[in-house]
């Protein structure tokens, strides 16, 4: 099994400050996940991330909205682009940092379609609510568009993205909603209690696309069980009819139980469960051929840590128990 992990300590310059969304959750996962050899495994490759190039950014976001994201830092009074709220704070070299994560996930992308390795993962990315010209939910730029964009760029022409988060993956969702090369399914907490307030069943697709967007919203309480269920009363279907060509996951892991901004209630066993799942649907279906983001999940110290160590230790092939 050959897997790139990319990870360099500048990852952690996506730094929004006091904030739900502190990189030391990134930074213990990969402490945790050296400490039980996972890094260590034969096969792996670490991957230091270059940042994004601004064409490839160019490819999702507006050229106006890159400005206000090199600019806003530098002025306390600036509104605009979903800039400087309280969900997308300001910060020092936000745009280079940005570029960063979205570097690293073209870089994990890029890694997979080459056929250097089957699978590859960038747990600092997953910034899946940034929209074409606006921050949103924490994210500034919308890493895993970006990658798709490469992907697309590079000749591929059926890609299915699996959203976990608690939140829709309402940004990669907008930047795919009329292109059929693309299958987006996102699970998540009903719209009606969580943000971003969409997601519904009724949002599949536009343009020549329908059915290419798939959301299945699910009420607050849904634990393991209920979860779980409707995973595998949808996913595996789709996309088994679907036939992707390669598998992208963002396994944002704020269903748990004890993350403060969201109301799922599932464990780290249950959100291990569906990265087995995803694990032999990658090979059925695209001969191993999976990269995975992080994403959400605000449990810093007691879930993160322990459910992204499950996910890099499943996607490099032997999974923890």
């Amino acid at each position: 099994m050959q897997t790139a992990l990319v990870w360099d300590p500048a990852l952690l310059g996506y730094n929004l400050g006091e904030h739900p969304l502190d990189p030391v959750r990134v930074e213990l996962t990969i402490a945790l996940a050296r400490e039980l050899g996972v890094l260590d495994r034969d096969g792996v490759e670490l991957v230091v991330p270059a940042p994004a190039p601004e064409e490839a950014l160019l490819r999702v976001h507006s050229a106006e909205y890159l400005t206000a994201v090199q600019t806003a830092p530098h002025d306390p009074f600036w509104s605009g682009f979903g800039l400087n709220t309280p969900d997308n704070p300001t910060f020092d070299h936000m745009h280079e940092a940005s570029s960063l994560v979205c570097g690293g996930s073209i870089a994990a992308v890029e890694a997979v379609w080459s056929g250097r390795t089957q699978r590859a993962a960038n747990i600092a990315g997953g910034l899946h609510h940034a929209m074409r010209s606006s921050a949103s939910g924490f994210c500034v730029y919308n890493d895993v568009a970006v990658a798709i964009a490469r992907l697309l760029d590079m000749g591929a022409e059926r890609l299915a993205y699996v959203d976990l988060d608690v939140h829709h993956g309402d940004g990669v969702q907008a930047a795919f909603y009329d292109d059929p090369r693309v299958m987006t399914i996102s699970l998540h907490e009903t719209p009606l209690a969580l943000f971003p307030g969409t997601g519904f069943s009724e949002e599949i697709g536009t343009s020549g696309a329908e059915g290419t967007a798939v959301n299945v919203p699910l009420p607050p309480g849904a634990g393991d069980a209920e979860w779980l269920r409707a995973f595998h009363a949808v996913v595996p279907s789709l996309l088994r009819a679907y036939q992707p060509q390669l598998l992208l996951t963002q396994c944002g892991c704020d269903t748990h139980a004890v993350d403060p901004l969201a109301d799922l209630r599932l464990s780290v066993d249950g959100q291990r469960a569906s990265y087995l799942a995803l694990e032999k649907l990658a090979e059925e279906l695209t001969g191993g051929r999976w990269v995975c983001f992080g994403g959400g999940g605000y449990g810093v110290v007691s879930v993160v840590p322990r459910a992204w160590t499950h996910l890099l230790a499943t996607l490099t092939g032997q999974p923890l128990t």
